[in-house]
């Protein structure tokens, strides 16, 4: 006799992510259903990136749709370094991974991203987004340990940290050279 467990609702993952469970970067790791899931995660975080950059003072539409554009290309950016380290250069004897896995496990670990459009409210744009940031980089860790399959912890946040300080690097040059002033 066989078992079976039921996936658990896009609510339900979306709050484990956030809750750094590892339980749910394994189900969505395993599932290729959540690769849609994973990218609107990753879309959504962007845009409320964007919109939350309002609270930095009277930001344009423009200037919105570019920090929205700018938080999507330092994702990826960040997923392409993930998966070059973690999976090319700093690889466990057990690790195994494709690029969906990683993407699926990285995209929900960018959960804690949505919270960005509450930096809104102008006190508040400063504080909520190093709290995402650093949130994101846990979650990312928890992702990648899980999606690489590291016994190792350390790795994982050695892979994380190295490519959050590339990705970041890249946004600042793209909106430094590209970018709107702000208002």
């Amino acid at each position: 006799m066989s078992s079976t467990t039921a996936a658990n609702t896009l609510t339900q993952r979306v709050i484990g992510a956030l809750a750094l469970d590892p339980a749910i970067y394994e189900e969505v790791e395993a599932d290729p259903g959540a690769t849609g899931q994973a990218l609107g995660i990753v879309v959504l975080s962007s845009v409320a990136a964007g919109i939350g950059s309002r609270g930095l003072g009277g930001t344009t539409l423009t200037a919105i749709v570019f920090i929205s554009i700018v938080s999507l290309l330092a994702w990826a950016a960040w997923a392409v370094l993930m998966f070059e380290v973690g999976a090319r250069l700093l690889p466990e004897a057990e690790t195994h991974s494709d690029v969906g896995e990683l993407l699926r496990t990285i995209g929900f670990a960018s959960a804690p991203g949505l919270l960005r459009v509450l930096g809104v409210m102008s006190a508040a744009t400063i504080p909520v987004f190093i709290v995402t940031s650093l949130w994101m980089l846990a979650a990312m860790i928890v992702a990648v340990r899980h999606a690489l399959d590291y016994h190792s912890t350390g790795r994982a946040v050695g892979v994380c940290v190295l490519g959050w300080v590339l990705a970041a690097t890249i946004a600042v040059v793209i909106g430094l050279l590209f970018g709107p002033a702000l208002q």
